[in-house]
């Protein structure tokens, strides 16, 4: 079995779903804004129990797959770490992944995004989700999926992926990275404050991660028609480029469409506002939505 990377679309996952070396991950998440609190999140588990599609298991992005040394939600645990949880839940050297959740994709790009940091692959996103498989009736289940026996997984960390707060301060001035923010333009220009400082870090451009949907659908719209966007900020260039978001997580939907357009040299900054706006020290700009 071929699996097409970095996107699978339902029917292809209908027709490969029963493949012995694929495992499928719900990573749902839910968020809801508070005002004082901003987005708040919960685990999708107890919807992904009600239904969930046929053999997938459910990986739990709060609890399980983030780091629990820091304040700052959604950061990502060390490789190997990473790769013994995925190892626990069946995932080997020669497995085939496919990620999904309800709603917006930003939960599966994150863990796509993750999983390729510590050198895995074969791993795509379910192209439209959980919404576009139950509306086509694809084959559903409604009980927790057994674990397979892991063949044993091996990390290659590649840190390239990420980028940190030193190397965003230090890109301010240097400029040597194209940065963007895959925020809503709102929030980008310091509208709608949601992180305790509104704006943006100076220097970077703005993507909505929202732009990149098909609205009928939520499938990705087609590379080629976002081509001329990319290349206006000059993300399709010879600078690399960083993306980040307000924690880690729409920034990688960012990543996934320059991976298809053939952008591979991307990191993802993995604090994102959630970690930048808590220094007062560190600068903001307003304005310049595109």
């Amino acid at each position: 079995m071929e699996l097409p990377r970095p996107l699978v679309s339902t029917n292809w996952l209908a027709e490969n779903i029963n493949d012995p070396d694929l495992l499928i991950f719900d990573v749902s998440i839910y968020l809801e804004f508070v005002e004082g609190r901003g987005n708040q999140a919960s685990s999708g588990k107890d919807k992904y129990l009600e239904s969930h599609i046929h053999g997938a298991q459910f990986l739990d992005l709060i609890r399980e797959l983030s780091d629990a040394d820091t304040t700052i939600p959604f950061m990502m645990p060390a490789a190997d770490r990473l790769a013994q949880i995925l190892e626990d839940y069946g995932v080997g050297d020669n497995s085939k992944i496919v990620i999904y959740n309800d709603g917006v994709p930003m939960w599966s790009t994150r863990l796509w995004w993750m999983i390729r940091s510590i050198g895995f692959d074969s791993v795509s996103v379910l192209d439209g989700g959980w919404q576009k498989w139950q509306a086509e009736d694809k084959p559903v289940d409604s009980q927790d999926a057994l674990i397979r026996r892991s063949t044993g997984l091996t990390a290659d960390p590649q840190p390239q992926f990420w980028a940190d707060k030193a190397t965003m301060t230090d890109n301010i001035e240097s400029a040597s990275a194209c940065t963007i923010n895959a925020l809503s333009p709102q929030v980008f220009t310091g509208e709608l404050n949601q992180y305790g400082r509104p704006g943006h870090i100076p220097g970077s451009h703005n993507v909505y991660y929202g732009s990149l949907l098909n609205k009928q659908d939520g499938t990705f719209v087609a590379p080629d028609s976002l081509r001329q966007k990319f290349e206006n900020i000059g993300a399709l260039g010879e600078k690399p480029v960083i993306t980040y978001c307000g924690g880690g997580i729409s920034a990688t939907m960012d990543a996934l469409m320059l991976f298809m357009l053939g952008k591979t040299d991307v990191a993802v900054y993995d604090g994102s506002m959630a970690e930048w706006a808590r220094d007062a020290a560190l600068p903001l700009s307003l304005g310049d939505a595109p």
